[in-house]
């Protein structure tokens, strides 16, 4: 007889009711009085019995191992859930984690920036107080020059008012002299007018702006009386002006030509003083100083000459 293998409880149970039944049938033939087939019956009996015990304990054994699988799935899948529930917190965790750094993070950058801004709000303070304090001191520093400026230059005035008030040498000579001793001024062993013209020259020489007559006495190597008594002279015939100038806190007069006098060396030269027709020039005649080449020869020759 060929064992079937069990697979299912379904199976077991169909296979206990067909050997319940076969015993049952047994049974009822079991009444025959032949002690051999009665033997047989039991042998069989046994056998179908013991059959149906070894089918019994396997179902048990099934029940159990798919009670065992059963356990262990469940217990799986709770160690699962478990896993996921863990893997969950602390997944949680690590973002509650993350979360926190973050928000650290930009509270201290935030502080940061609050402490940037203060100590730039500080600075500015600081550097706004600086050029307030640089602009008090400048202006303090400007007023204090201007202080200075205006008491040198009260000292100045004070000054320029005290030497004004002195007289120069020149006005106490002017005072002391005649006027018939200042127009008749002479030099022994000087032929004033051309000393006279000599300074006239150098004089026009610097123009508008005039010369020092400190300056001209040397050069002419005169004394301060005399050149005072020759700048007088020479004021009087209107040839110069004097100017009173103070310079390095002394009054002195600067000398500046009014009327150039005529040279005489310019007429030295003249055509007319040697003309043989001098006498029949006129101005409106045939021979005429408007038409005359000599004259024109001669200004032309005088022209290049003063150049």
């Amino acid at each position: 007889m060929v064992k079937k293998e069990i697979t299912s409880t379904d199976e077991l149970k169909k296979e206990l009711e067909e050997s319940k039944a076969k015993l049952a049938l047994l049974n009822k033939k079991s009444s025959h009085p032949v002690k051999t087939k009665q033997k047989k019956k039991q042998a069989k009996k046994k056998t179908e019995v013991k059959k149906l015990e070894t089918k019994k304990t396997e179902a048990n054994k099934l029940k159990t191992r798919k009670t065992e699988a059963k356990k262990k799935a469940e217990a799986k899948k709770k160690a699962e859930a478990k896993k996921k529930e863990a893997k969950k917190k602390a997944e949680a965790k690590k973002k509650e984690e993350a979360k926190k750094k973050a928000e650290a993070k930009k509270k201290a950058e935030a502080k940061k920036k609050e402490a940037k801004k203060k100590a730039e709000a500080k600075k500015k303070e600081e550097a706004k107080k600086k050029v307030e304090a640089k602009k008090k001191a400048e202006a303090k520093k400007k007023e204090e020059a201007k202080k200075k400026e205006e008491a040198k230059k009260k000292e100045e005035e004070a000054k320029k008012k005290e030497e004004e008030a002195k007289k120069t040498y020149e006005e106490e000579l002017e005072e002391q002299l005649t006027e018939e001793e200042i127009t008749g001024f002479q030099i022994d062993k000087t032929d004033m007018d051309r000393l006279s013209n000599k300074v006239c020259e150098i004089v026009a020489g610097y123009e508008t702006e005039g010369m020092f007559q400190s300056e001209l006495w040397k050069k002419l190597k005169l004394s301060s009386r005399d050149g005072s008594r020759l700048a007088l002279k020479l004021e009087r015939m209107g040839m110069i002006s004097r100017e009173k100038i103070l310079e390095n806190g002394r009054w002195t007069y600067k000398l500046i030509i009014k009327r150039t006098p005529v040279s005489t060396s310019s007429l030295e030269g003249a055509p007319c003083l040697i003309c043989p027709v001098e006498a029949q020039c006129s101005i409106e005649g045939e021979i005429s100083p408007k038409t005359c080449q000599y004259i024109e020869d001669w200004v032309h020759i005088e022209s290049k000459h003063s150049n």
